[in-house]
């Protein structure tokens, strides 16, 4: 009896043992599919999400036209089931409003140019040799014609002074023996040869008088000397930067710019041009006076200029300036703020107060719209005198919504 007892109590002890690890292995198992199953849930939420993320505009832009059909479906249901016309209360929604009118839309293109003076000239000598007096220093105003520095011709002053001797002999040979000729006395020839040697002494001596002036640096120009670099003693060369006198005449300036091809077509002489210098905050008015008909084939530009008068402004040669350049008009356009326009799938569109009755409500407009410049829009198609355009609450305005102003 006692050994059935304890054959008993090793069965049920054994099959409490195996139930045991079945049940742990059971709930591993379940376990792991259950691991499994929320990685599976995660990933494809993941994946919902990127793919969310990667589209959200168009999704966004749908769901705004999605809305807009609702909320006017919604009116409309409204207005059916609305027998007895009892009166349905919608919300009011501030906004603010301007009249249409018709405007001058300019449209400008800005480049970057330098001022110069409309006469910027480096004098140099035309004859090499030592710099015997300079006379002028920066800063000199100077005219026209006034000797600026001199170069040593002592040579040319002597073979002038020697040819000068002979002319007089030749002269005075000349004379006599035109007097003698007029007589008929002594041959032809010997008058002749007379009249050739005066004749040709007087070519030489303006060839020498032509010689000594290149020896002179004179200005060509009315204005100021901005640079001297020659100095007494030195050997001074036609064309080197070393041998010039700069000579700048400021009272019209001349502001040159480069402008890319693209504006080509529309870029022409006597358009009108705002030229502004940050460096003394002042803008001045003028018009192009020269556009080039060549295009640089390294940059693809074409240059421009125009001339500027100096009085109201203190102008120096290559200052920075900024070229404003008129190169569109539509004297008949309707011109908004860009923030006032927004677009979705239909295209470009603002809100347009129209009354009701008693009240006003928003209406949708598509508008056409062409260029756009400094912040300012121009409107093509889709406004009218007088409309009033909401400018300010239309963030979250839909097309039937009641408003007031």
């Amino acid at each position: 009896m006692t050994l059935r007892n304890n054959t008993n109590k090793n069965s049920h002890t054994l099959n409490e043992n195996l139930n045991r690890r079945l049940r742990s292995a059971f709930k591993k198992t379940n376990y792991t599919k259950m691991k499994k199953i929320i990685y599976y849930f995660a990933l494809i939420a993941l994946m919902v999400s990127c793919s969310q993320n990667s589209d959200k505009k168009a999704q966004l832009e749908k769901l705004k036209v999605d809305y807009e059909k609702l909320s006017l479906q919604i009116q409309q249901l409204e207005s059916e089931l609305n027998v007895k016309g009892e009166n349905i209360e919608r919300k009011s929604i501030p906004v603010s409003v301007v009249d249409a009118n018709e405007c001058i839309f300019d449209h400008y293109i800005q480049v970057q140019g330098t001022v110069d003076g409309e006469q910027n000239i480096a004098v140099s000598p035309q004859m090499a040799g030592i710099v015997t007096a300079v006379y002028v220093k920066e800063g000199t105003a100077v005219k026209k014609g006034q000797l600026l520095a001199e170069l040593d011709a002592q040579v040319m002053k002597e073979s002038l002074e020697e040819v000068k001797t002979q002319l007089d002999l030749a002269s005075n040979i000349f004379l006599k023996q035109s007097a003698l000729w007029g007589k008929n006395i002594g041959s032809e020839i010997q008058y002749l040869q007379a009249k050739a040697n005066k004749e040709s002494l007087e070519r030489r001596l303006n060839t020498l008088n032509e010689q000594l002036k290149l020896a002179q640096i004179k200005s060509p120009i009315d204005g100021m000397v901005e640079s001297v670099p020659l100095r007494v003693g030195q050997m001074a060369s036609p064309g080197l930067p070393t041998s010039t006198i700069r000579v700048i005449n400021m009272n019209v300036a001349k502001i040159s710019a480069d402008v890319s091809e693209t504006y080509a077509t529309r870029i022409k002489n006597g358009n009108s041009a705002f030229v502004s210098f940050p460096d003394t905050g002042k803008e001045i008015e003028t018009k192009l006076n020269f556009t080039s008909r060549f295009i640089d084939p390294t940059n693809r530009t074409f240059k421009i200029e125009c001339k500027v008068s100096s009085k109201d402004v203190e102008l120096r040669a290559n200052m920075i300036a900024y070229v404003k350049i008129k190169d569109y008009t539509n004297e008949k356009a309707f011109c908004l703020p860009v923030n006032y326009i927004q677009s979705n799938q239909e295209g470009k569109f603002i809100y347009i107060a129209k009354q009701n009755n008693n009240e006003w409500i928003a209406e949708k407009r598509i508008i056409k719209i062409g260029m756009d410049y400094n912040g300012i829009a121009e409107v093509l198609e889709g406004i009218n005198v007088g409309d009033k355009i909401i400018t300010a609450g239309f963030q979250s305005l839909n097309s039937g919504e009641k408003i007031i102003f």
